[in-house]
């Protein structure tokens, strides 16, 4: 995976459009919790979401990617390449608090 900048990304909705402003996940173990879709963006083609748990006020998130299941519907998939979620949460980060450049 190779880096991005803040400048190739691209905010979305297309979770929130589907779904509405939460989205319900559920484990290995069968229990399905709630979390916000913070945000949505899209970079070389992918897009990811940004969940947070509503109880969870230190503002951790986590990104996932959003893929189309073989039936056309969307689903949420882990970004199991290490790389590709250092990038990503770098490049979140990078969106949501951009350094000020005229220092």
């Amino acid at each position: 995976m190779s880096d991005f900048s803040a400048d190739q990304a691209v905010w979305t909705s297309v979770l929130k459009e589907t779904f509405g402003p939460t989205v319900e996940l559920q484990d290995e173990d069968g229990s399905t919790e709630v979390y916000d879709l913070a945000a949505e963006f899209e970079v070389g083609g992918q897009t990811y979401a940004v969940l947070q748990s509503p109880d969870d006020r230190s503002g951790e998130y986590n990104i996932l990617k959003v893929v189309k299941s073989p039936d056309g519907d969307l689903e949420l998939a882990t970004i199991d390449d290490d790389d590709e979620w250092e990038n990503i949460t770098e490049l979140y980060d990078e969106m949501t608090f951009p350094e000020d450049d005229e220092n």
